[in-house]
């Protein structure tokens, strides 16, 4: 069985029920969620042996948390405590032309306190295939870009690959550092390197030339990205894929979806996906970092890697939560083109 670890924070969600505004609601549903956790889960639902490393203090809320991912089948045991809280995010639900709200609250959380030996990366990593990583952890602060920064050198010296999803969020950096600043010395220890157009322009200024994200009307050329992909290889030599996540947004329930898989040299290009009636689209890009690593691990070209992904990744806009609770076998009947929602007797 492969072996995945992932490293970063995971946090209490608390989301307003159906598409009720933050100033409607009266209540809200809790479940948890975070990039890497969220491609942990992916990994441990399509049977790969997947491990999720954070900080958490220790309390009911914590204890809430591990009993999930341990239910959805994640090795916890690499988790390391301390600190007093769990952070938090608020989820409100967009409808068609009002675009979903997230609010974070996770000042001080335990995970953002971490600093570099406070993990044994050499023993958290023993017998893995990959460590996974995203933009998101370097932004929580200074500590927790540092044991980043420490987990990647442990795992090149390894030999384990590396991958990061650049995932920038510009409402995270507040520690009086950028991306631009931190991520360069994190990604360059990166075999594989997954990104939108924001990520890329963002944190090194590579973008595709002529395109607008707010002006597709959901209509993507694909081939426009294998510019941006062969940036950031030139930029990150030990980098052996790129992979660019599509996303065409008609409205906030009515996307576009697909992605493009670049080595060096071929284009790989997924099926693109009309995704007509969204039901929660958060984790979307992290369920598509689980099908990717999944198709990397098990398919035999890039080509089917980058199908598993798209249609992994498009049947989580159909599952409420962050986690993508698809099975193998779901994925690869909508690989094959189905996907009509037929029930299943």
């Amino acid at each position: 069985m492969s072996k995945v670890v992932t490293f970063g924070e995971v946090m209490l969600r608390l989301s307003t029920p159906g598409y009720l505004r933050f100033s409607q609601a009266r209540q809200f549903d809790a479940t948890f969620g975070g990039g890497e956790a969220n491609v942990a889960v992916s990994l441990a639902n399509y049977g790969v042996d997947a491990r999720f490393i954070t900080r958490l203090p220790k309390n009911d809320i914590a204890d809430m948390c591990v009993a999930e991912l341990r239910g959805l089948g994640v090795d916890t045991s690499g988790i390391v405590y301390g600190g007093d809280r769990v952070g938090i995010y608020y989820l409100e639900t967009g409808a068609v032309a009002r675009g979903s709200k997230v609010i974070y609250d996770r000042a001080h959380s335990a995970i953002s306190e971490i600093q570099p030996g406070m993990v044994d990366w050499d023993k958290v990593l023993e017998g893995a295939d990959w460590f996974h990583w995203t933009g998101i952890t370097p932004a929580l602060s200074q500590g927790a870009a540092d044991a980043c920064l420490e987990a990647i050198k442990a795992a090149n010296r390894l030999g384990v690959k590396v991958s990061c999803d650049l995932n920038y969020r510009k409402k995270l950096w507040k520690y009086g550092k950028t991306a631009a600043e931190v991520m360069p010395s994190l990604v360059e220890g990166c075999d594989l390197i997954l990104g939108n157009e924001e990520d890329a322009e963002k944190e090194f200024g590579i973008k595709p030339e002529g395109f607008d994200a707010e002006k597709t009307g959901g209509e993507i050329d694909q081939t426009r990205f294998e510019s941006v992909c062969r940036q950031l290889m030139e930029r990150f030599p030990r980098c052996k894929k790129v992979a660019i996540t599509l996303r065409g947004s008609i409205n906030a329930n009515h996307n576009t979806w697909g992605g493009v898989l670049y080595d060096g040299k071929t284009l790989w290009q997924s099926r693109r996906y009309d995704i007509t009636h969204i039901v929660d689209r958060v984790g979307g890009g992290d369920s598509f970092m689980g099908g990717l690593l999944y198709g990397l691990l098990t398919y035999s070209t890039d080509q089917e890697a980058i199908e598993f992904a798209a249609a992994a990744s498009a049947l989580k806009h159909t599952i409420i939560g962050d986690y993508n609770r698809a099975t193998v076998a779901e994925v690869e009947s909508l690989m094959k083109g189905g996907g009509s929602g037929r029930v299943s007797r």
